[in-house]
């Protein structure tokens, strides 16, 4: 049985958070460069990079910029210009050799699907990829606002599809399942979206265990600093740097 993410990543993913558009790729690409201005040189690799939304805007200030992404689909939905810098690849199998970045990005939540000890491999594996001073930036979830803010259940009509989501948390897991009918034909797809829920101080200990060192934590793609309400967690992590701590709540 394939994983939940080898099936979802397709065209009605794309449907469902086509609000997550260039506008806010933009956004957060700017913000990524004002912490980390070294992303916009040598290798940098956006990995997840689904259509390539953030990577369109990077490479514009850094032509070795180059994205990863395991779904056929997502990959091809990318401008015709962006193609000949994507790859589809599994990140736990990158075809990539030890400090060969300068930088990896990690757009809107592209970890955590695994389990812990899995988890923990991938950072230590894309921290070995970077050079000495390379950067690694980890987009996330603000583990502790989803739990006190989380919807159970609504239903939303996207595009001749209806949308009935159910989230729950279940352990250290947020669980979004979701059914999908198609409101012409009657037609039903179930799918699912489960990923690890961590917060901040253990994405923290990851990293240290990756020998990342915290540079800084945005909380939105404006760059706002960190705090309980932030609807994100952005982490920025320098390997062999001398980061600054961050509050791990």
């Amino acid at each position: 049985m394939a994983d939940w993410f080898e099936d979802w990543f397709d065209e009605d993913y794309a449907e469902l958070y086509a609000h997550r558009d260039t506008t806010e790729a933009r956004r957060a690409v700017q913000q990524a460069l004002r912490v980390a201005p070294e992303l916009a040189t040598g290798p940098v690799l956006d990995l997840g990079c689904g259509s390539g939304r953030h990577l369109e805007v990077l490479r514009q200030v850094n032509d070795q910029a180059f994205g990863i992404d395991l779904s056929r689909a997502l990959l091809g939905r990318a401008p015709a210009e962006l193609r000949p810098w994507l790859l589809r690849g599994d990140m736990r199998a990158l075809p990539l050799r030890r400090g060969a970045l300068s930088g990896v990005c990690l757009w809107f939540t592209p970890f955590g699907y695994f389990a812990d000890e899995e988890n923990r491999a991938l950072l230590q594996r894309l921290a070995g990829l970077l050079r000495p001073g390379g950067i690694l930036l980890l987009d996330y979830l603000n583990a502790g606002l989803v739990a006190r803010t989380l919807v159970p259940e609504d239903t939303a009509e996207r595009h001749g599809t209806r949308i009935r989501s159910r989230r729950t948390i279940e352990g250290d897991r947020l669980l979004k399942r979701m059914t999908l009918t198609r409101l012409a034909t009657g037609e039903v797809r179930e799918a699912l979206e489960d990923v690890r829920l961590y917060q901040p101080g253990e994405l923290l200990d990851l990293a240290q265990t990756a020998d990342l060192s915290p540079r800084t934590a945005l909380g939105d793609y404006g760059g706002s600093p960190f705090g309980p309400d932030s609807p994100r967690w952005i982490g920025v992590f320098e390997r062999h740097g001398t980061g600054r701590p961050l509050q791990s709540k």
